[in-house]
């Protein structure tokens, strides 16, 4: 049954699904996120160190270990800013559920009141009928 409330409740859906999906998508990136720190730091702990041979091979060593460090702090950074992209999107998706919700609620409180009405209508034109049937009952 088409209520007043029908078309908004159509946008409030499409607009919790769009959120859903988007809440999706910012935990796939987290996700990807937390793989690829933890590949880095896998990279970082693999890393050994030259135990004798010349200073340069020492020094490119070090500069390898500390560019690694840098790709594990922007790993980490990426993480971070991922965690506030899911949290975002959380709290995007919990309005929309709530307007979603409030707009379904309206709507069926809608049908109710429509369906009540016909109720008392219809009691009224049975009763109507029934009135009707006994006056020709008793004329005849």
């Amino acid at each position: 049954m088409k209520t007043r409330y029908t078309p908004l409740l159509k946008i409030k859906k499409n607009d919790l699904d769009r959120c859903e999906r988007e809440f999706e998508q910012a935990n796939a990136n987290l996700n990807k996120a937390n793989s690829s720190l933890e590949e880095a730091y896998t990279a970082l702990q693999n890393l050994q160190l030259p135990q004798s041979g010349k200073i340069q091979d020492m020094l490119s060593a070090r500069a390898y270990i500390s560019s690694q460090r840098m790709i594990v702090d922007d790993k980490k950074n990426w993480v971070s800013f991922a965690n506030k992209q899911v949290e975002l999107a959380a709290i995007k998706l919990k309005n929309s559920n709530v307007e979603y919700e409030k707009f379904k609620y309206l709507d069926l409180e809608e049908v109710k009141k429509v369906l009540k009405q016909r109720s008392i209508q219809e009691s009224k034109d049975l009763d109507e009928i029934a009135i009707m049937t006994h006056n020709r009952k008793g004329n005849i």
